[in-house]
């Protein structure tokens, strides 16, 4: 044998194992798999609203005059009726005792005039008067008696203005900064009152927030089939976090759905009622609300399971054959700490947990399964 022949025929042996290593490929690699848990689980949609006062009130007074002292601190908290501003009471206290000095005076005269009028009834007996003199003296007493009730009356508003120089507040709450000081004069009455301070309802409270059009339909058809009670009749239950928290430790129920939608946003205004006895909620904050959506069969996987591939969400599966394969997937709410899918994934799938940072872990890649167990957090 040539030593060019004998050459070739060492390099042949030399390259032979290499050539079956990579026609035989990379090993298969091992990945953790499981089933995904079936759950009957309850549908919470999410929304963003503010939450607003049950009442708000603009304190004005009834009466004007100058304000002789104020009776709070601005942004306390009060109670319906507590005393708030004071009107200068003496031009109120005079016209009292004025309208108490002519309900005397027209009192006497009813009793004069009820006295003529007895005389009269004696001396027409007798014909010393005549029958128009005594329908006069009759007449003088119904004017006299007229007379009085206007008096009468004059007191009592009197009275009554004289009881409006006290300004108490119309409902319990928290009182802004007043907006007058004492020595002001304002204006009262009901038409241009000057404004005196506002207060606003604390507890409860009220959450404010707009659902879609396609979420309205969705609730209606669940309401006529029976599978949700409709919040107009009942009183759906809501739970709520705020910006700074990460529980939904807040609940409350849905008061109020608005009879038609908003032609400019397409959403319809619902309104839920809120406990807020620690007085943390206040008007105006914003928060996050979970509208009770109805019970349904899911399907749930860890969050970690999910791969973003551009817009679509995607699982990895293990077939029968034990390859890897990608399936698009729907997802909905985190629900004890797994993540639903609506849709693309059947009860069956092995679906793939551990090894997805592994970049031979694609589709078309052979694998090892390994069998896990897909469990939910204890609440």
């Amino acid at each position: 044998m040539s030593i060019s022949r004998r050459l070739i025929a060492i390099v042949a042996l030399l390259l032979a194992p290499t050539a079956t290593v990579a026609q035989s490929g990379p090993p298969a690699m091992p990945v953790g798999v499981a089933e995904p848990l079936a759950k009957r689980v309850t549908q919470w949609d999410e929304y963003s609203g503010r939450f607003e006062a049950v009442a708000s009130v603009e304190v004005r007074s009834r009466v004007s005059g100058f304000i002789d002292k104020l009776d709070f601190r601005d942004g306390q908290l009060v109670e319906a009726g507590d005393l708030l501003f004071v009107i200068d009471k003496r031009p109120f206290e005079i016209a009292v005792e004025s309208a108490a000095a002519e309900v005397a005076r027209t009192k006497a005269q009813v009793e004069l005039a009820e006295a003529q009028v007895d005389r009269g009834a004696s001396l027409i007996r007798s014909k010393t008067i005549t029958d128009q003199e005594f329908d006069t003296r009759k007449a003088n007493l119904n004017v006299a008696r007229a007379q009085q009730k206007a008096a009468e009356a004059g007191l009592k508003s009197a009275e009554l203005n004289l009881e409006w120089t006290d300004v108490r507040a119309p409902i319990s709450g928290r009182i802004s900064d007043r907006k007058v000081d004492a020595g002001n004069l304002i204006s009262g009455g009901q038409t241009g009152a000057t404004l005196l301070a506002t207060i606003v309802t604390i507890d409860p409270i009220r959450f404010v927030f707009d659902i879609s059009e396609a979420d309205h339909l969705r609730y209606t058809r669940l309401i006529l089939s029976g599978a949700l009670a409709s919040s107009r009749d009942g009183a759906n239950p809501v739970r709520i976090r705020l910006s700074d928290e990460t529980d939904w430790t807040r609940t409350g129920k849905v008061d109020f759905v608005d009879n038609a939608m908003t032609a400019r946003s397409g959403t319809i205004r619902v309104r839920a009622l809120v406990d807020n006895k620690d007085q943390l909620l206040t008007p105006g904050v914003f928060g996050r609300l979970q509208l009770f959506g109805g019970e349904y069969d899911a399907l749930l996987i860890p969050d970690s399971a999910v791969i973003s591939d551009q817009a679509r969400k995607i699982v990895f599966i293990v077939n029968k054959d034990n390859v890897v394969q990608a399936k698009p997937v729907t997802l909905g709410q985190i629900v004890d700490g797994l993540r639903v899918v609506r849709s693309g994934l059947e009860p069956t799938d092995r679906v793939v947990l551990d090894g997805l940072a592994n970049p031979l872990v694609r589709p078309g890649a052979k694998v090892v399964p390994q069998k896990g167990e897909i469990v939910a957090k204890a609440k």
